[in-house]
């Protein structure tokens, strides 16, 4: 088994699920700070988008329209690093790459099992213009399975942090004002299949 596909298994085995209150003004900047810390910007042979470090070695979950099936880019730090393409999957829109082995800042992570619709959930709404990132939160509403939407118009491969500042689903799809999200723990069994399979 490939050794960043192991460490990334191992790290989305950390579960707990627990419905929240909507997110304090505390919540909400630890979430942009995170994100700050963790986001890079994932490029492929079309399309370009965000990323979110989910692996110290540098696993990154990201949108599929930004890899293409063997090979992306992970801009970090202010270079540009080669990644390999750990899981791309279609219809799930989803894909995890790999840049070359280092020690990366990944974001906490919550894998829990079951949908989280109806919990809150905090976002980074990307800045235009002159205005920065901000922070916004949105109860997770139910879409068909195993997706979710949220009212939060993030880009495809954008992260969803629940209020303790964990990771818990990536944007995979903007639909109107909002976005279709993908849990993670749908993340993790793509991936703990890929390791089984020969």
């Amino acid at each position: 088994m490939p050794r960043p596909l192991l460490a990334l298994v191992l790290v989305l085995l950390a579960t707990g699920a627990s419905a929240e209150d909507r997110p304090s003004r505390a919540d909400l900047q630890k979430a942009l700070r995170l994100y700050e810390r963790s986001v890079v910007r994932v490029r492929g042979p079309r399309e370009a988008g965000p990323g979110v470090i989910v692996g110290t070695e540098g696993q990154v979950l990201t949108s599929v329209r930004h890899v293409s099936l063997e090979a992306a880019q992970v801009e970090y730090d202010g270079r540009t690093l080669p990644a390999t393409v750990v899981l791309a999957n279609g219809y799930l829109k989803v894909a995890v790459v790999a840049a070359p082995a280092g020690e990366y800042p990944a974001a906490p992570v919550r894998v829990a099992t079951g949908s989280p619709v109806g919990q809150w959930l905090i976002g980074i709404i990307p800045g235009r213009g002159k205005q920065k990132e901000r922070p916004s939160s949105a109860l997770a509403r139910k879409a068909p399975a195993p997706f979710f939407d949220v009212d939060l118009a993030l880009p495809p491969g954008s992260p969803l942090f629940d209020t303790q500042g964990r990771l818990v689903a990536v944007s995979v799809q903007r639909r109107g004002r909002g976005c279709r999200a993908l849990p993670l723990d749908v993340v993790k069994q793509q991936l703990a299949t890929k390791v089984a399979a020969p």
